[in-house]
């Protein structure tokens, strides 16, 4: 058995937080290399390490003293080596460091430093070697992620040691400047990684033990999920469950190597388990989740059907504002694009003039104050009546549905409602389809 595991930021946001990792580290020998997140927030009112370092960045570029955010980070690191324990000096390294901020080092360097110091403070904590992904993990020029060099390279870093620290979160070009993956992206790194070695289990530690059904700041102690297919992961990451980084699952998914998400905090959980399939399910729905803040254009023309390249012409109106669309449901004379309502506001007359003039249509208004929600669950293939119970959940409630979008895989149905119905009507498609326990 071989393991790829990565630690969060509030895994790693404090020595007390790597006590736990090395424990967690040493309790199992299959758990060989480690990917580090820069520190997260001790406690509420905390500041993430990642965010004083874009702090940094702001101000030299503006021409203005940095001093405090960064002696705040250099603070944060050195109190973690010393609580640890550790003869380890990063003093060196933080003067060099400095100096790149003065002489004008790019927004991704700076934001990467946090993850690589704490790699180094881990590497040295565990005494494993450190592993710098800047050489493994590798863009191009525009930024993008060259996933089958990087497999290669990444591959043969690792597999030169047995057990290995490595930082998450950013790569270089082959130029060796540094490019960073967006926030969370250390969560891609461990993939990557587990991909590069072929790992048998890629264990994300951090501070949730596993996925729950429902957002649990609605929802009051919604269930955990044992098992989540890619799939499902996929429709609920993109509807806010943010337990992973959705871009995470493609390089283990392409290998058939699953992820195990895990508490740091109790690492006695199980977590929950996302997989390529799982005929195991409890339940019809495996989980619920919502966003806010998107709006909708209602387009009707009497034939619309029978007009060839009318969609098409839509589109290209939202292209050309550079707009893109969420869902695409229609009628026979009728067609509704739901978009993110910032794309709208200010634009409205703009867009309206424009759709007019490319399709000539009887009638166009926009709806700003919409939210939706997805219903998702593998249960839910084959299993009538489901989408009566959904509709049924809401009509109780006076709830008024919007649009109704089903996927054809008959893995999720999502519906849009206004904002003001949002939490109401989370709480009473929950209510429906998961039993009191």
């Amino acid at each position: 058995m071989l393991k790829v595991i990565k630690f969060g930021g509030t895994s790693l946001a404090s020595a007390q937080q790597f006590q736990k990792v090395a424990a967690i580290v040493r309790a199992d020998k299959s758990r060989r290399y480690v990917v580090a997140s820069a520190p997260g927030k001790r406690f509420s009112e905390d500041i993430k390490v990642t965010d004083l370092l874009l702090t940094c960045h702001r101000l030299a570029k503006e021409g203005e003293n940095f001093d405090v955010p960064f002696n705040q980070i250099k603070a944060r690191f050195e109190e973690i080596i010393a609580d640890l324990g550790l003869s380890l000096s990063l003093e060196d390294e933080f003067t060099a460091f400095y100096r790149r901020i003065v002489k004008g080092a790019s927004e991704a360097y700076i934001a990467s430093r946090g993850e690589h110091f704490n790699a180094r403070i881990l590497a040295a904590y565990l005494d494993f070697p450190f592993i710098e992904t800047a050489e493994g993990i590798i863009f191009d020029e525009n930024g993008a992620l060259l996933e089958e060099v990087t497999n290669e390279k990444l591959g043969a870093l690792l597999k030169k040691n047995p057990r290995a620290v490595l930082p998450g979160f950013y790569g270089a070009t082959e130029h060796g400047d540094i490019r960073i993956f967006s926030r969370g992206g250390s969560d891609i790194t461990g993939s990557l990684a587990a991909r590069a070695v072929k790992a048998d289990l890629y264990e994300n530690w951090t501070d949730v033990s596993g996925l729950l059904m429902a957002d649990p700041r609605i929802v009051k102690n919604p269930r955990a999920i044992e098992f989540v297919t890619y799939r499902e992961l996929r429709e609920l990451s993109y509807m806010g469950a943010s337990v992973l980084h959705e871009d995470a699952i493609f390089p283990v998914r392409r290998e058939g190597i699953p992820i195990n998400i895990r508490n740091t905090n109790a690492p006695e959980d199980a977590g929950t388990m996302i997989v390529e399939q799982a005929e195991k399910s409890a339940g019809i729905v495996t989980g619920i989740a919502g966003k806010k803040g998107f709006g909708a254009i209602y387009i009707e023309k009497g034939m619309m059907n029978s007009e060839l390249g009318f969609g098409r012409r839509v589109l290209r109106v939202l292209e050309d504002r550079k707009i893109s669309f969420e869902h695409l449901p229609s009628g026979i004379d009728t067609l509704t694009v739901v978009v993110e309502r910032g794309a709208l506001v200010g634009h409205e007359n703009e867009i309206i003039h424009d759709l007019q003039k490319a399709v000539q249509a009887d009638r166009i208004h926009l709806v700003e104050d919409l939210c939706l929600i997805a219903v998702v669950g593998r249960g839910m293939i084959n299993s009538p009546g489901t989408a009566a119970r959904l509709f049924g959940a809401l009509a109780k409630e006076k709830i008024n549905i919007r649009m109704i979008d089903q996927g054809s895989s008959e893995l999720n149905i999502i519906v849009a409602l206004e904002e003001k119905d949002y939490e109401k009507a989370l709480q009473a498609i929950y209510n429906e389809f998961v039993p009191e326990a």
